[in-house]
Parts: C-alpha cells; structure tokens; sequence
C-alpha cells in the first residue's frame, strides 16, 4: 500500500457571519509557490458561499480574506454555492461549484482571468426531471438501479411546490483540451461521467437528450470495490503525467452508523480518458482522527483540490464537513502502486 501523511487540519472556522459553520471542500490551485483556496464557507442555517485563502507553500496560511468572493445571486443557487473545483485551461480559470436553491443540486461554472473577479455562466449540467431522465436512459434498455435508488424524488425527497430536477454535481474538468475538445467529468449517482465538446455552448437540450440515450457509454467509473460500492464522485482535478491523467475521487460505502466517505484514485488514458487504466482497489485515505470521525457529517473525507511541490501531491480535502484537512502521497509511488493495478478495461 502506497504511504500516505496526514496533515491535519490547515483551516477552520472563524466567527464570522459567513463561515461561522464551517468550511470545506476547497478548490485548489498552484502559482508558483503560492496555492490559492477557494473553499465553501457555510453559516448557520446551512447558508454556503466561496471563501479564499493563499497558503505559502502547501501549508501555511498566508492570507485569508473575510468575505466571500462568490455568494448566492441567482434563484439556482439561492441556497448555496458549494464544494468549488478550479483549473485553467487555455488561460482562463475555470470555477465549478454546486448550485443549491434548497430543493436542486447542480453544476455551475463560473470564470475568471485573474482569481479575483469571476462571471457567473449559470448551470451547464442537464434541467432534467428524474422521469424525463430515465426515459431517455432506458431507451437502450434497463441501467444500474441505483440510479432509480438514489435519484428518484420519489424515493428520497418529499413534494415540494418546485420542479425536481434530477442533481447532478461534482463538475471537474480537465485542465487542457483533449484532441481539441474541453472535457469534464459530473455525477449523477451511481457512477461517475464524462463531456467532451468543442464548446460550452453545444451543451443545449438536445445535446443532453443525446447524451442521456448513450448515458452506458458516457460512464467513465463506476463503483467496483468495497469501500465505493455505494457510489462515487469527482474529486480534484485531473493530473497530468506520463502515465496517465491521475484521479483522485471519492468513494462511499454505507454502515450501520451511515455513509463513509473515502479519499480514492484512478489512472484514465491521456487521450482517451473514458477509458481507465487502473484504479486502487483499496482506498488511498480514509476517516481515522477526530476532526474526520466527527462533524457536520460523521465520517468524511472528501478531496477536492490537490497541489504538486517537486513529487509530493498534496490532497486538501474536507474533514467531517466542517474542517479543511490535507494529505500528502509522492506521486511516483502513487502511480508506480496505480500501475501495479492496471485493468484490461477497453472501453
């Protein structure tokens, strides 16, 4: 098993009004030897903006800012901002977030030339209902039925005077252009899926019901050990190496005491990256010290940003749902351990 150092909490919260709840799942990025944290700030009532703080270095706090920089403006998102994922891709700062307006969850962007100052581009995930979704789905035939399980309102949420949509968070591009295309991956529970498109703006109604007719070959992960056989999601960003675009997601499994949710990796082809070339078959981390074991939510450690110094990857993920922790592994022998691993996976 690859060695992993823990490192504790690195950010807490503070008193106040926007993130005197907690704060969490951050969105990371290096520039030089600066990492910049966008990370979800929540207030009491389950409120949640986008905090920012620099560290110098992986780990220090440098600066902290006491607002938000992103703040719910919109009906979508007029319960929350949360759980932000960052890259750049050709020159431009890509910022995804859930949109939450206390009924849906749904991928958002928003976008940035300078960290400071970001347009919102509204949701770019599908407005599907749950009925509409599994009609297009099952066109080829029957799906796994955990999408039934996990995404039919009927089943997990009461009636509401709003349209339920079907959520669909967890939005994480890749930070190049793949054979000339933006990639990202989303995740509609069970599995976690890929976009490929030469423009944000192909992703209208009809582009969806195409995608949703083939959604079997738009799954690039699906749940295969134990410690993920309830369901996975996105994680960081992807990262690039010779080997391979490195994923670290997160994995959940259910127990008597509820959900456990685990820091996991994968291997995907560079060109390819529907298609994967390995995957651990046991969790990178796992909930262990006090600040992951109890919280918000018990049990969690959720990686959403990662930050590479020389071979050290450092992992900043939310602890419990109210801290912000980080974990380092070297990248040479996570990969050396991935490749250890491979899968004759030909998708």
């Amino acid at each position: 098993m690859v060695a992993v150092n823990k490192h504790g909490v690195i950010l807490d919260k503070t008193t106040l009004g926007f993130e005197n709840e907690g704060v969490l799942n951050p969105a990371a990025i290096r520039d030089g030897e600066t990492v910049h944290l966008f990370y979800r700030a929540v207030r009491k009532g389950n409120f949640s903006s986008i905090g920012y703080c620099s560290l110098q270095g992986p780990l220090t706090v440098k600066e902290r800012s006491d607002m938000p920089v992103l703040f719910p403006q919109f009906d979508y998102e007029s319960h929350g901002v949360e759980d932000p994922r960052i890259t750049k891709i050709d020159g431009a700062y890509y910022l995804t977030y859930t949109a939450y307006d206390n009924v849906n969850a749904l991928g958002a962007l928003a976008t940035s030339s300078d960290l400071q100052h970001f347009e919102k581009q509204g949701i770019i995930v599908p407005q599907f209902t749950y009925d509409e979704f599994i009609h297009l789905a099952e066109c080829k035939g029957h799906i796994n039925e955990k999408y039934t399980r996990f995404n039919d309102p009927s089943r997990q949420r009461s009636v509401v005077d709003k349209t339920v949509l079907l959520w669909d968070k967890n939005v994480v591009f890749f930070p190049r252009r793949i054979n000339g295309k933006l990639h990202f991956l989303h995740r509609i529970k069970p599995d976690i899926q890929i976009v490929a498109v030469n423009e944000l703006q192909e992703l209208n109604k009809a582009f969806w019901e195409d995608y949703f007719m083939h959604l079997t070959d738009n799954i690039v992960l699906s749940p295969k050990h134990d410690h993920e056989v309830s369901y996975i999601g996105g994680g960081c960003p992807p990262i690039e190496t010779k080997d391979g675009w490195l994923l670290i997601y997160h994995g959940v499994y259910d127990t008597t005491k509820g959900y456990v949710y685990t820091a996991c990796a994968a291997l995907l082809d560079l060109e390819n990256p529907q298609r994967e070339i390995a995957r651990l078959p046991y969790p990178l981390f796992v909930p262990e010290h006090a600040w992951e074991l109890k919280g918000e939510v018990n049990n969690v450690c959720f990686p959403t940003g990662a930050a590479l110094f020389d071979d050290e990857l450092y992992i900043y993920y939310g602890a419990a749902d109210e801290h912000i922790a980080c974990a380092s592994v070297s990248l040479s022998a996570l990969l050396m351990e991935l490749l250890l691993n491979a899968n004759n996976n030909e998708k």
